[in-house]
């Protein structure tokens, strides 16, 4: 089985937690103690782990990283899921993410979609940030918990998703609507583009409506991952109080009405 290192206590403590991978062994710095690597020992040797104490050096020369906090995991690979699997719920919520490359971006725009309640992310399979293990740490292991899939071509699997009554909204400094004038109720999917020049061309032809962010100040626009952020408390904001939702709640229409 291909294996991969995951590190930092987060990560590792939420991969347990969640148990969608294979956990095959637990590493404590030897000069790793109290009661949160305890813990992690005891829960891992209940999963059927070994759990073996090294050298810092060790486990510098394992990740690959000086931030992994005493702790890591060999574990086996990230279970992708089919987009058609993210889709096939009631009035699915997602959050595609186009072109993203630097991983702390991306793990922060996961770790809000688990936050806000998003049931899956989508990302595109080349010339972008993968769910690694830097990925995980910088989500603090939110990762571990929301399912993802890979897209060999992120306009088709936009098509594919309105095919499927799913509603595409797409952020841009330019959008012709507010995000707070916008209704994000029933089957959504939200657009967030990379950190210099947003949504590709191709991806953002396929949305059905461009929003953006009201702001003051000097600076044209937000990060992806503040502005990912905005724009999905603002859906979860409605979806979970309507009543209370940015005027009046419409019938949603389909897309060739």
């Amino acid at each position: 089985m291909k294996t991969e290192i995951l590190f930092g206590i987060h990560p590792v403590r939420e991969t347990l937690r969640a148990g969608r991978r294979e956990f095959g062994i637990l590493y404590l710095a030897r000069t790793r103690s109290g009661d949160r690597a305890e813990t992690l020992a005891e829960t891992a040797a209940s999963h059927g782990a070994s759990v073996r104490r090294v050298a810092p050096e060790k486990l510098r020369a394992l990740t690959g990283s000086e931030f992994h906090q005493g702790v890591a995991a060999e574990v086996g690979p990230y279970p992708l899921v089919p987009v058609s699997e993210l889709a096939d719920r009631p009035d699915p919520f997602l959050l595609v993410i186009d072109s993203v490359v630097d991983p702390r971006n991306l793990g922060a725009l996961i770790r809000t979609a688990l936050c806000a309640g998003v049931d899956g992310v989508i990302l595109p399979k080349d010339r972008a940030a993968a769910p690694t293990p830097v990925v995980s740490k910088a989500s603090a292991g939110a990762m571990e918990h929301i399912r993802i899939s890979l897209a060999t071509n992120l306009a088709r699997t936009l098509v594919d998703l309105k095919e499927m009554g799913l509603w595409i909204f797409g952020t841009a400094v330019d959008g012709a609507r507010s995000v707070f004038k916008t209704e994000f109720t029933g089957p959504i999917a939200i657009v967030v583009g990379g950190e210099e020049k947003g949504i590709r061309p191709l991806v953002q032809r396929q949305c059905d409506h461009l929003i953006t962010i009201p702001q003051k100040g000097p600076i044209n626009s937000l990060n992806a991952s503040a502005a990912g952020a905005v724009v999905m408390y603002e859906a979860f904001r409605q979806r979970t109080t309507p009543a209370v939702g940015c005027g009046p709640q419409k019938k949603m229409l389909s897309h060739n009405d």
